[in-house]
C-alpha cells in the first residue's frame, strides 16, 4: 500500500510543482480577399499537456490548435483544457480587409438569426424528443473501400469469434483483394464482435451489381457497443438531425389541402393534363398566357440547381431512403400549388393595357379584407412583397449566377478568372428576355424547359437502363433506407425530414411564388390554373428530382463520401457517359438563366407591388436584377446568398397563413368548377389534336 501511495505523489508531485496557469496567445491571418479563409493560431503555455481545443466552429477538430476556413469579421471561441481539467477561454476575430468579407461578416449573424427561425425545432425544444444522433454499433469495412473501387474482396479468416469482446486495433480478421494480397483488419471501436460473413465467403464484389447499390456492402462485421454513444463533429458538439419548423409548416399545410381539397393531387390529375395540352384554351378568356406557357414559367422557377445539387446532399445525408419521402412530400405538395394557383387568378388585377398583376400579394390584401382582415392582410401581403423581393435578388438571381458559374469554371478551370464577364454575358441573355415582359418569357420558357429537362430526363433514363439490372437492389435500397435507416443517417426520422426538406425546399408549394406566373393565365374559371399548377410538383419533385436521387444511387455514388451537390450528380452521370459531365454543365446553365428569367417576374410583381405600378417602375427593376447578375457571377458573397435564399423559404409564412383562412372558399369554387365539368359547361378549344 505504502509502495502504490509513493508512486502516486511522485505522478502528482511535478503536476502541483510546475504547473502553471493556462495562458493562450492567438494570431489572426487573413490570407487573401476570398471570403470565409481566416485562419486562428493559438499557443498555450502553463497547465499540464496535453491540450485539447474545444472550437466553436465545428469543422475544427479537438486536437487542433489552428481554425481554419473561418469568416472575417465574426467572433470565434476556443476553450483550452489541460490534462488534468484547468480551462481557459478566448475569443478571437480575424479581421475583415475587402468589402466582400465585410458583407459577409455583417451578414452572417441576420443568417443565423433567420435561420434559428426557419429550422427551430419545436418538437426537440418542448422535450417530445431528442434530435442528438446515437450510434449502437460500428460498422468494420474493407480498409480504404471507396464507391467506385474496381477489386474483389474476401474473408479469408476471422481472428476472433463471434461476440468476443474487442477493442481499438485489436486484429479481427484476414481478408484478401482479387489477387490474393492479405490484409490485416482491427477493431475500429470497443464492444462486442458480431460477425456477419463466415471464413471464405465474398464481402465485395465490383462485378456484383447488388454490391455496387447495397448500402454498406464494404462491411462485413459490427462492433457492438457496450452502450450508445452520441456522434459528435470534429470539434466535440453532438451531432443532431432536427425537425426544422419550416418543413413541418409546409408538409402540415400541404397535407392539410391535400384532405381539405379531397385529394385533388390525385383525382384532378388528368385534367390537369387535358388543360396542359390546351383542349379548354379560350382565346377570349382574359389573362396573357395559354395554361402551357403559365406551366412552363412557373416550372422553370422551381425546376432548378436544387433538382441537381440540392437532391445529391439530399442522398448524401439521408441515403437512400430519402429518396422515398421526397416523393411523398412531392404528392403532398401538388396540392398547396392548387389552392395558391386557384386564389393567384382569382384575386388578379388586369390593367387596361393588358398587363395582369397577381398572386399572393393580392389574395392576402383583398382575400382577407373581404373577411373584415384588412389590416392583417395589409401586413402580410406587405411582409410577402419584401421577402420576394429579397429572394428575387438572392435565391432566385445571384445564387443561380454563382453556382450555375461555379459548375462551369469546374468543368473548364480555364474559366475561373472570367466570373465577371460570364456575369456580363449571363445579363445580356437575361435581359434580352425580361425586357420583353411576361409574354417574351413565356415564349422562351416554353421553348426552354421543354428541352432542358428532356435532355436531363432522356440522360438519366439511358443511365438507368444501362444500370437496369440494378433496378431491385436500388428500390430495396431506397424502402429499407425509408423505413429503417441506420443511427448515422438520423434514424426514420432523419431520413424522413431530409427527404422531405428537399421536395419542400425544390418545388417551392407553399411558398407562394408560382401563383405570381399563374395569375396571367387565360382562363375565366381560377380553378382551371389550380389544376394546372398542381402539376409542378409532380414535374419538379417526384419526376426530375427522382431521375437524379435515382441516377446517384444506380450507379452507387450514393455511397461516395467526402463528395456532395453538383459534383456528386456529375460523377454519378459521368461514370457511365464521361462526356455526359459537358451536357449536364449546359442543363445545369438552362436550369439557372430559366429560374432567373421567371424569378425576374416574381420579383417585378413584389416590386410593383410596393413602389406602384407604372412601366417605369418595372424598368428600374429589371436593371436592378440585371446588375444583380453580374454581381452573383463574379463576386462571392456567401452569407449574403444564404440569407436572401432562406427569403423564399419565409415567404411561406405569410402565404400559407391566407392560404388556411381562405380554403373554405376555394373548396367551394372547387366543386362549382366541377359541377360546371360533369355539366359540360367549359369551353373547349375545336382546334386540331385537342
Amino acid at each position: 500500500m505504502k509502495n502504490y501511495l509513493l508512486a502516486l505523489i511522485s505522478a502528482l508531485l511535478p503536476i502541483f510543482i510546475f504547473a502553471q496557469d493556462l495562458n493562450i496567445k492567438g494570431e489572426t491571418f487573413n490570407p487573401s480577399a476570398n471570403i470565409n479563409d481566416g485562419v486562428i493560431k493559438i499557443n498555450v503555455n502553463g497547465g499540464v499537456p496535453p491540450y485539447t481545443y474545444r472550437w466553436d466552429n465545428q469543422s475544427t477538430t479537438l486536437s487542433s490548435n489552428e481554425a481554419t476556413g473561418l469568416t472575417e469579421g465574426v467572433p470565434y471561441t476556443v476553450i483550452v483544457t489541460d490534462a488534468v481539467g484547468n480551462t481557459e477561454t478566448a475569443v478571437y476575430t480575424v479581421n475583415s480587409e475587402a468589402i466582400t468579407e465585410i458583407f459577409n461578416g455583417l451578414m452572417t449573424p441576420a443568417v443565423s438569426a433567420l435561420g434559428g427561425v426557419l429550422f427551430w425545432d419545436p418538437f426537440a425544444a418542448i422535450g417530445v424528443y431528442d434530435p442528438v444522433v446515437y450510434s449502437d454499433f460500428e460498422h468494420v469495412g474493407v480498409p480504404g473501400w471507396v464507391s467506385g473501387i474496381d477489386d474483389k474482396f474476401t474473408l479469408k479468416n476471422w481472428l476472433q469469434p463471434n461476440e468476443a469482446h474487442v477493442s481499438v486495433d485489436t486484429p479481427i480478421a484476414v481478408i484478401t483483394d482479387r489477387n490474393g494480397n492479405e490484409i490485416l483488419v482491427t477493431s475500429n471501436a470497443q464492444g462486442k464482435l458480431e460477425h456477419l460473413l463466415e471464413d471464405g465467403q465474398t464481402i465485395y464484389d465490383s462485378e456484383n451489381k447488388h454490391h455496387v447499390i447495397e448500402v454498406g456492402a464494404h462491411n462485413f462485421a459490427n462492433i457492438i457497443y457496450d452502450s450508445p454513444i452520441v456522434l459528435t463533429h470534429p470539434n466535440g458538439d453532438p451531432i443532431k438531425k432536427p425537425i426544422p419548423f419550416i418543413v413541418i409548416w409546409l408538409v402540415l399545410g400541404a397535407a392539410f389541402f391535400t384532405v381539405r381539397m379531397g385529394f385533388i393531387n390525385i383525382r384532378g390529375f388528368r385534367h390537369a393534363i387535358d388543360l396542359a395540352r390546351g383542349k379548354y384554351d379560350d382565346p377570349n378568356a382574359p389573362g396573357e398566357l395559354t395554361h402551357f406557357q403559365a406551366l412552363a414559367t412557373a416550372v422553370s422557377g422551381t425546376v432548378g440547381l436544387g433538382n441537381i445539387a440540392g437532391v445529391a446532399v439530399a442522398v448524401s445525408l439521408g441515403g437512400a431512403g430519402a429518396t422515398f419521402w421526397m416523393i411523398v412530400c412531392g404528392l403532398l405538395g401538388m396540392s398547396t400549388k392548387f389552392v395558391e394557383c386557384t386564389l393567384g387568378v382569382k384575386y388578379r388585377d388586369i390593367l387596361p393595357d393588358g398587363r395582369v398583376f397577381g398572386g399572393p400579394m393580392n389574395y392576402l390584401r383583398y382575400g382577407l379584407e373581404k373577411r373584415n382582415m384588412k389590416g392583417f392582410g395589409k401586413f402580410l401581403a406587405g411582409l410577402f412583397a419584401v421577402l420576394a423581393v429579397g429572394a428575387s435578388f438572392g435565391g432566385g438571381n445571384m445564387f443561380q449566377a454563382n453556382q450555375s458559374f461555379e459548375q462551369l469554371a469546374g468543368q473548364f478551370p480555364a474559366m475561373a478568372d472570367y466570373g465577371f464577364w460570364f456575369g456580363i454575358f449571363t445579363a445580356v441573355l437575361v435581359g434580352v428576355v425580361i425586357i420583353g415582359g411576361i409574354n417574351s418569357i413565356a415564349r422562351v420558357t416554353g421553348r426552354v424547359v421543354p428541352i432542358m429537362a428532356s435532355i436531363y430526363i432522356v440522360a438519366s433514363l439511358v443511365i438507368i437502363i444501362m444500370n437496369i439490372e440494378n433496378i431491385g437492389p436500388a428500390f430495396t435500397a431506397i424502402v429499407d433506407g425509408a423505413f429503417t435507416p441506420s443511427a448515422l443517417k438520423g434514424g426514420v426520422i432523419g431520413v424522413l425530414v431530409v427527404g422531405f426538406q428537399r421536395a419542400a425546399f425544390s418545388n417551392e408549394a407553399g411558398v407562394g411564388s408560382a401563383a405570381i406566373a399563374h395569375s396571367t393565365a387565360k382562363t375565366n374559371n381560377p380553378p382551371s390554373e389550380g389544376f394546372v399548377a398542381l402539376m409542378e410538383p409532380f414535374i419538379d419533385t417526384v419526376v426530375v428530382c427522382t431521375l437524379t436521387a435515382l441516377v446517384i444511387i444506380f450507379t452507387g455514388m450514393h455511397e461516395a463520401e467526402g463528395v456532395m451537390g453538383a459534383q456528386l450528380t456529375s460523377n454519378a452521370f459521368g461514370s457511365q457517359i464521361s462526356w455526359f459531365t459537358y451536357i449536364l454543365t449546359l442543363a445545369i446553365f438552362l436550369f439557372a438563366f430559366s429560374t432567373m428569367i421567371s424569378w425576374s417576374y416574381y420579383g417585378m410583381r413584389a416590386w410593383t407591388y410596393l413602389f406602384g405600378k407604372s412601366k417605369k417602375m418595372e424598368f428600374v427593376y429589371k436593371m436592378l436584377f440585371l446588375v444583380f447578375v453580374v454581381i452573383g457571377a463574379s463576386v462571392s458573397l456567401g452569407a449574403v446568398l444564404d440569407f436572401s435564399d432562406m427569403m423564399i423559404l419565409a415567404m411561406s409564412f405569410p402565404n400559407i397563413i391566407g392560404l388556411y383562412i381562405m380554403s373554405k372558399e376555394v373548396k367551394f369554387d372547387l366543386d362549382s368548377y366541377l359541377q360546371k365539368i360533369k355539366a359540360n359547361l367549359l369551353y373547349k378549344n375545336q382546334g386540331p389534336n385537342k
